[in-house]
């Protein structure tokens, strides 16, 4: 039986209301989307921008992530997700190469660090503040996907 099933049967053995349908599919629709990307990815936006708040002028983001033994560090300039559940990296070693990281939203696991600028000669990127702005636009609905880059 079903969420939604269950919801608007009832059972008078456990003396449980019967709920409109309608209503049960919505709660049923928000306990879903609470777990989409799109949610992880706010998240994750508030984290970046309170963790650059922290950052002197010759630091900036990067994230370490490690699986399978190995660990890969770089510098984050782009955030993105696809709902119902993947997020995106985007950044650059510290060789200049450009790498990308699409994961599950289950198996997210990163540290972030502060990484001296790539580019001693330009101001340290931030990312948070501009993501951060970002959210705060499209908070009024559930987006199906969204990336944003810095440049």
């Amino acid at each position: 039986m079903s969420f939604v099933e269950f919801m608007t049967k009832g059972d008078d053995s456990m003396n449980l209301p019967t709920v409109n349908q309608s209503k049960a599919k919505l709660v049923q629709q928000r306990i879903a989307e609470s777990n989409y990307a799109s949610e992880f990815y706010r998240e994750i936006v508030e984290m970046i921008h309170t963790f650059e708040i922290e950052l002197d002028s010759e630091h900036e983001i990067g994230v370490r992530l490690v699986s399978f033994g190995q660990a890969v560090q770089f510098h984050v300039d782009h955030l993105g997700y696809y709902n119902p559940s993947l997020i995106k990296f985007k950044g650059t070693l510290d060789n200049g190469s450009r790498v990308e990281l699409i994961q599950h939203v289950n198996q997210i696991s990163f540290l972030l660090m502060a990484l001296p600028k790539q580019v001693k000669s330009q101001p340290a990127k931030r990312i948070g503040f501009k993501l951060l702005e970002e959210k705060i636009e499209k908070e009024s609905y559930v987006e199906g996907s969204h990336e944003t880059e810095t440049v």
